[in-house]
C-alpha cells in the first residue's frame, strides 16, 4: 500500500479535499471569504475551496512530520513579509487559521491531540491517506507501468 511518501503532494492534497469536502464538520467559516493568509499576503485567495484544500494540507502535514503543534503549522504557510526599503522578513501564516484547521480536523476524528504536546494523524485520517495514495499511484502507473512495482 502506498503511502503520502510515495505520491506527489499537489495530487495527494487535490484528492484529499475532494474526500473533506464530504465531512460535515470541515466547513469554511463565514469570515473566509475575506481574510488574508498571513501578513505577507496583499489579498484574500480567489479559489472558492481554498478552505478544504488548507485543511487537506495540513492533514497531510500532520501525517508527514506529526507530531506538530499549530504555531509550526502557522510558520509552515508563512512567508517573506515586503517591508518597503526595509529587506524582507521570513513571518508567519495566519495562526487562526491554523487553529481553526486542526480543531475541525479533531472533531471530524481525523486528527488527535498528543499528551507530550502537538498533533498526530489518527488510523482514520492513516487510512484515508493511504487509500488516497494508493488511488493515485495505480492512476499514475497506467501512465508509466514501470510504477506498478510499487503498488
Amino acid at each position: 500500500m502506498a503511502t503520502a511518501y510515495d505520491v506527489p503532494a499537489e495530487k495527494l492534497i487535490a484528492k484529499l479535499a475532494e474526500e473533506l469536502k464530504k465531512i460535515e464538520t470541515i466547513a469554511p467559516p463565514d469570515w473566509a471569504p475575506y481574510v488574508k493568509t498571513g501578513r505577507h499576503r496583499e489579498k484574500s485567495p480567489v479559489a472558492v475551496d481554498w478552505w478544504h484544500v488548507r485543511a487537506a494540507a495540513v492533514l497531510r502535514k500532520i501525517y508527514v512530520d506529526g507530531p506538530i503543534g499549530t504555531t509550526r503549522i502557522a510558520a509552515k504557510y508563512g512567508g517573506k513579509a515586503d517591508r518597503g526599503s526595509k529587506p524582507n522578513k521570513a513571518v508567519r501564516g495566519s495562526r487562526s487559521i491554523s487553529r481553526l484547521t486542526v480543531q475541525q480536523l479533531e472533531k471530524s476524528q481525523l486528527v488527535q491531540k498528543q499528551k507530550d504536546g502537538g498533533r498526530v494523524v489518527t488510523a482514520k485520517a492513516r487510512k484515508l491517506i493511504d487509500l488516497m495514495s494508493t488511488q493515485i499511484l495505480k492512476e499514475m502507473a497506467a501512465a508509466n507501468p514501470e510504477l506498478t512495482k510499487y503498488l
